[in-house]
């Protein structure tokens, strides 16, 4: 990873200053209008692999996701964190939880837009028109226009900030803050409803230029409650929550096939974390939801494969290959660059960006995919290939049969040995904290210091 505009640009060190004034500045030019594709961000909340049909989910019916993989790309391995906020801090600064602060839900006012650059911000400085309608929740310091200016977006319809009314619904008589007011007239509506419309609002009335709308739907994140379309009684709520979600994105893709725009629209669709618990459809158990009637290990919150495998499907008709799925790695980091290239926006110079741009393979073309990624919660973490990974404990794992189990091991086989080298290799650039090896070896540098130190005063 090497080129600035593509790859992580390792500065060697952990706390880099962030350079707000580095980015383009000036309208682009006619040319770079025309061959620059809108971006509509769509961000579902608590799903993972196991709530989508077309990743081989037999319970839950996902019919306009699976159209839309059909029309574009389906990623078979994208990463998020295992929770909500460190999710979200790394895609809108395309940098690691140890970088940020934001290792948990309780550090998210951690990515001040003071000192972390939103991806928003440098395709606003492009000549982009943006927008965010959801939750943005942990992720503090947005109340007011002047709040979301300085992380970017022009106007917002957003959910869990206090703006006098509390942190109250966001599915039944939301509580949404729009445009630094309290929403008027929510009495009786329903709040994924309400943001879809303000996002189709939005783009109808900047589609003559090029926009970024981040959307980080509600759904279907607890609690889990009937949707307007829901059975009066019996109903199974999850899965019409699941449904709900599905119906809004195709609703969203038709409505942009009605403004003729589907093909200068790039639709990226993923999940914060894995499924809760309430995937797998039974009490107690670990899993996350089931993929080809096999049950995944683990579920939102755990840092086994199903707190952090999410669904990525991209489609930017007649541009993305229809119908390819990719078996390249991508985790959260890789968007902030990915958006920032297909927009022909600058990065800023002083920053290290962890993201890896996957833009050429969604024009078509191979790219250089990822070796590795990385995710983290709290003080634990993880640095995974296609096959092996090797967390802060120094333990390696064997995830051939991934997603189902991990096998831990010895690395007593050269392919094991060979893959453990290469991923301490990554680990030691990164140099996140409670590395096991790391700290072993700085133990060790500082015994043989002292034992000199000692010799030293005998003699």
């Amino acid at each position: 990873m090497i080129r600035r505009r593509d790859f992580l640009k390792w500065t060697g060190s952990a706390t880099a200053a962030v350079c707000l004034g580095g980015l383009m500045q000036g309208k682009p030019t006619a040319a770079q209008q025309g061959s620059r594709p809108n971006v509509i961000f769509i961000f579902a909340d608590d799903y993972g692999i196991g709530g989508v049909r077309c990743y081989g989910s037999h319970r839950f019916k996902t019919p306009s996701l699976d159209a839309l993989a059909e029309t574009g790309m389906r990623f078979e391995y994208c990463f998020s964190m295992p929770l909500c906020a460190p999710s979200r801090a790394v895609c809108m600064t395309g940098r690691y939880p140890f970088r940020t602060g934001v290792v948990d839900n309780d550090s998210g006012s951690r990515a001040h837009p003071d000192k972390e650059l939103c991806i928003a911000k440098v395709l606003k400085q492009a000549g982009y028109a943006t927008a965010v309608a959801g939750k943005w929740r942990q992720l503090s310091y947005f109340t007011t226009r002047q709040d979301a200016q300085r992380w970017g977006f022009d106007e917002f319809l957003i959910w869990g900030v206090d703006i006098g009314q509390g942190k109250g619904s966001r599915y039944w008589d939301p509580d949404f803050n729009m445009n630094g007011q309290p929403l008027s007239n929510a009495q009786g509506k329903y709040g994924p409803d309400v943001l879809y419309e303000f996002v189709v609002d939005f783009i109808r009335r900047h589609q003559d230029q090029p926009f970024f709308v981040y959307y980080p739907m509600v759904l279907i994140h607890g609690p889990i409650l009937r949707t307007p379309d829901s059975a009066a009684a019996g109903a199974d709520h999850y899965a019409d929550n699941i449904a709900y979600l599905d119906k809004l994105v195709g609703k969203l893709v038709s409505e942009l096939d009605r403004m003729n725009i589907c093909e200068k629209t790039l639709i990226v669709f993923t999940g914060d974390n894995g499924c809760t618990l309430q995937a797998s459809g039974t009490k107690g158990g670990s899993s996350g939801g089931t993929v080809n009637g096999r049950a995944i290990d683990g579920a939102k919150g755990s840092m086994k494969e199903g707190g952090s495998r999410v669904p990525l499907i991209v489609s930017w008709k007649g541009t993305t290959p229809s119908g390819q799925v990719s078996k390249d790695l991508v985790d959260f980091s890789d968007f902030f660059p990915t958006f920032a290239e297909l927009a022909d926006a600058k990065l800023p110079a002083d920053v290290t960006i962890d993201g890896h741009s996957f833009a050429p393979q969604l024009k078509g073309g191979r790219g250089k995919p990822r070796q590795w990624i990385f995710v983290q919660l709290d003080q634990q973490w993880y640095v995974r290939d296609v096959r092996w990974k090797l967390n802060q404990a120094g333990e390696l794992f064997d995830m051939k049969d991934a997603p189902f189990r991990e096998i831990l091991t010895q690395a007593d086989s050269p392919e094991a040995q060979a893959a453990l080298a290469n991923l301490q290799a990554a680990i030691d650039a990164l140099r996140p904290p409670n590395d096991r090896r790391t700290q072993d070896r700085k133990r060790t540098t500082e015994s043989a210091a002292s034992a000199t130190g000692k010799r030293k005063k005998q003699n």
